[in-house]
């Protein structure tokens, strides 16, 4: 179904489920000079997060380019599973590559907001040969507890805004001393990308069982690296985005980051915190000129 600025596509996993993908810009890879690019959001996040980065790229503006965002299980528009065990990121990193055979994705340029960058670890090690280049959105190998500790609360307080005029001032009234950048607008976008509008009302869009595992985390809790499957991306151009107020991704992580892939790029979005907001300027900015360098030296 054509919407404004992008096409709306369906397909099944691998085990049934009724999966969700958005696609701006030419519809066929083929019929690109560019490589796709792939957007993977966040734990309980969709595809509307990159709405307004994938209308700039696909634009004559930002290179006329074939953007794909995708909902995973139990977010957005696609199905809610079943079986809740199956929200892990080796069963969504399978739907990645579920939905680039679906969509005819032989090899394509990723963009992976947190989870959407433990996806890309993940992916780097079994299928390297679809990967062009990788964005890492405010996430690395060591995942910083206190974040993570502050994620769990957010998402299992049981609490939303009272209304659905309400989503933004709420979120700002959350979020803001982390994202002093944004303003009245894009608290608005953040609130529709977030929530769906049910007769007034602000809901989640997503299954609340993902965020249940999280409750299992507590200040004691020691957290497993990603190290080794880091060493994977140093095949692939990288670029890192890191909030300047982040509190999943320590700079010490993204230096350490810096030292074990030297050729990696390496950016801070000003006056975010976790995750930014890649259409702001800045990083809407540094992720042209990534694309620009790969399709210099491809």
């Amino acid at each position: 179904m054509q919407q404004d600025g992008f096409s709306e596509h369906y397909f099944l996993s691998d085990d049934g489920l009724r999966l969700y993908a958005r696609i701006y810009g030419r519809t066929s890879s083929g019929s690109d000079s560019h490589l796709p690019i792939v957007c993977l959001p966040g734990l309980s996040r969709n595809s509307r997060d990159f709405h307004s980065l994938a209308l700039f790229l696909s634009s004559p503006q930002g290179g006329n380019r074939t953007v794909v965002c995708l909902d995973y299980r139990g977010r957005g528009q696609s199905a809610r599973d079943p079986d809740k065990s199956h929200y892990t990121v080796p069963v969504e990193a399978n739907d990645v590559i579920t939905a680039c055979r679906a969509l005819d994705i032989k090899k394509a340029v990723f963009i992976g907001t947190s989870r959407g960058g433990l996806i890309l670890h993940l992916l780097a090690q079994q299928v390297p040969s679809l990967i062009a280049a990788v964005v890492l959105n405010d996430i690395g190998p060591v995942i910083e507890l206190d974040g993570l500790l502050a994620i769990r609360d957010y998402l299992n307080g049981g609490t939303t805004p009272k209304t659905w005029e309400d989503a933004p001032a709420y979120l700002r009234a959350l979020h803001g001393a982390e994202f002093p950048v944004l303003g009245a607008a894009d608290w608005r976008e953040m609130a529709a990308a977030i929530y769906r509008n049910e007769h007034g009302h602000a809901v989640p869009d997503f299954d609340l069982a993902i965020a249940a595992p999280l409750l299992s985390l507590s200040a004691e809790t020691t957290l497993p690296d990603l190290w080794q499957a880091f060493q994977a991306l140093n095949r692939h151009p990288l670029l890192l985005i890191r909030g300047e107020n982040s509190r999943l991704l320590s700079s010490e992580t993204a230096a350490e980051m810096q030292r074990r892939n030297v050729g990696m790029v390496s950016v801070t979005a000003q006056g975010q915190g976790h995750a930014p907001l890649l259409h702001l300027d800045g990083p809407r900015q540094d992720i042209v000129l990534f694309l620009a360098a790969i399709a210099k030296d491809a």
